[in-house]
């Protein structure tokens, strides 16, 4: 594949220092592919907490109000693979910059909508920018950090910020909308946008080393992946409110899953695939977007469910309950800072089962919450668990995601990890939420509904029992990781994307 390079700066000086010794520049880069992740993982929770308050000044109903949330993820889950694409097609600097701009556009129109109509409409706007910022922020950390510590190193920093940037969001917005305005849950954006974009315009190359004959787009693939991802997604939004046995869901997750079905078998046909199956089939990479996705669907117990108790049993206010996370903000970065220490030498398998094993653990211990569990003795110790597994999970699985692969996939390997990502929390949104739904449910059955006292005990059943389901997600992380990744220290494959000259 190194022949493919453009030999001039494949040879130069700058290239081999860089690709031999690394520099301050690189660190600078990871600084800014860091702030454009930050501002892609904040919005997934950080508007959640500022719900109530929006729909009470713009006015809408209980049941707009998912849409809110779900207008994001349908548009960022679907074109994932299309933004990573165009990343390999037209640039990762240019996707990242469009990204980054549009981004903080459709944040600024969010927060000064003053109806319903057009913030879901910034909401998607949000989500088809993320779309192009993620792959290519995650792409040029790929080809910017190509192996040894420094990598690991780099992939803790950028897998601490998207597995803690959960928290974060929800400690950020509960302050912002405390303090300030429910509008600058999204205003708060742009900032940060800005800072990325000067950044990116000072540290990030003008001009890539460019892979002779890069593939064509695969329309076709783009179609069917986007329109199989948005049907799926929309059919599991849809369980919370019409049921699981509706026409309306059964229909929209049967058409997502034959659509994507189709997007598979064309995608084996073609020429120029929008998802080379070889991204997906190398058991490393394959084995990590199994685990990012198990990751993701594991911790969305905590993020929904745990806000709900501390909101619900502790009576905490929207700033209280985001800070209560910060032991798993904590826990999470010493997690992925360790296990940066040891994938070198013993490779990504051993510290991901271990993870999910102890984050596992860490869900056993919030099932024993009570009405009158206290934060400190019934929240900490379960929340700093699992933020250590995690860390030991998210850091190596993002680190192999992308580890060897070809030069002109670098794109689309980074969109499918952020897809894999966002289709698991997407799942996992729907069915612990019926899960939860049907605890409540249950623990109601020959108990006076108007008694305060039955619904609290209700609601700590349901959310006790979203804890357990999330551990054995998490048990089955450990036992999907342990078969499919492989055993010992990742080995260089020669024609993996090559280390960006500067």
């Amino acid at each position: 594949m190194s022949s493919t390079i453009d030999e001039q700066r494949d040879s130069s000086p700058s290239s081999s220092a860089t690709a031999e010794g690394g520099g301050p520049r690189r660190w600078w880069i990871l600084a800014v592919v860091a702030l454009a992740q930050l501002v892609v993982v904040l919005d997934a929770t950080i508007v959640n907490i500022a719900l109530p308050t929006a729909q009470a000044d713009l006015g809408f109903g209980n049941d707009s109000r998912q849409w809110i949330v779900t207008a994001y993820a349908l548009a960022f889950g679907s074109l994932l693979l299309l933004g990573g694409r165009l990343a390999d097609l037209f640039g990762r600097r240019l996707l990242f910059l469009v990204g980054l701009t549009g981004f903080a556009v459709a944040s600024a129109v969010g927060g000064a909508a003053e109806g319903f109509g057009l913030l879901v409409t910034a909401r998607a706007a949000q989500g088809v920018f993320g779309a192009m910022l993620a792959p290519a922020a995650l792409s040029l950390l790929t080809v910017t950090f190509a192996e040894g510590k420094e990598r690991g190193r780099a992939f803790a920093i950028f897998g601490a910020i998207s597995g803690a940037g959960g928290a974060v969001g929800l400690i950020l917005g509960g302050a912002l909308t405390e303090y300030l305005s429910w509008r600058w849950c999204l205003y708060v954006n742009v900032p940060i946008a800005i800072a990325a974009i000067i950044g990116a315009l000072v540290f990030l190359p003008r001009r890539e080393p460019r892979v002779a004959g890069a593939p064509g787009l695969d329309v076709t693939g783009a179609l069917l992946s986007v329109a199989g991802l948005v049907s799926l997604v929309y059919g599991l939004g849809s369980a919370e409110t019409d049921g699981w046995s509706s026409g309306t869901t059964l229909g929209f997750i049967g058409a997502g899953l034959v659509l994507l079905a189709a997007f598979v078998v064309v995608e084996t046909r073609v020429a120029n695939p929008l998802l080379p199956m070889r991204v997906l089939t190398d058991r490393t990479r394959g084995g990590a977007y199994a685990a990012i996705a198990m990751a993701s669907a594991g911790m969305f117990g905590v993020f929904l469910f745990l806000t709900y108790f501390m909101s619900t049993v502790l009576g905490y206010e929207p700033l209280p309950t985001g800070l209560a996370f910060l032991p798993m903000i904590v826990s999470l970065m010493v997690g992925a800072q360790v296990s940066s220490n040891v994938v070198n030498r013993i490779g990504v398998k051993v510290p991901v089962v271990l993870g999910f094993l102890v984050a596992a653990g860490g869900m056993v211990l919030l099932t024993r919450l009570g009405v009158d569990s206290s934060y400190w003795t019934g929240v900490v110790p379960g929340l700093a668990v699992v933020g250590v597994g995690m860390g030991f999970v998210m850091a190596p699985a993002f680190s192999a995601s992308t580890y060897g692969v070809q030069a002109e996939d670098a794109g689309v390997a980074s969109a499918a990890v952020n897809t894999f990502q966002q289709i698991g929390g997407s799942i996992a949104t729907a069915v612990l939420s019926a899960l939860a739904a049907s605890a409540a449910t249950d623990a109601l059955v020959g108990v006076d509904p108007s008694n305060p006292a039955a619904l609290l005990e209700a609601s700590v059943s349901s959310y006790t029992t979203v804890f357990a389901w999330s551990a054995v997600i998490l048990a089955a992380g450990a036992v999907i990781s342990a078969l499919m990744l492989p055993h010992g220290a990742l080995e260089r494959d020669p024609d993996a994307a090559p280390v960006i000259a500067h």
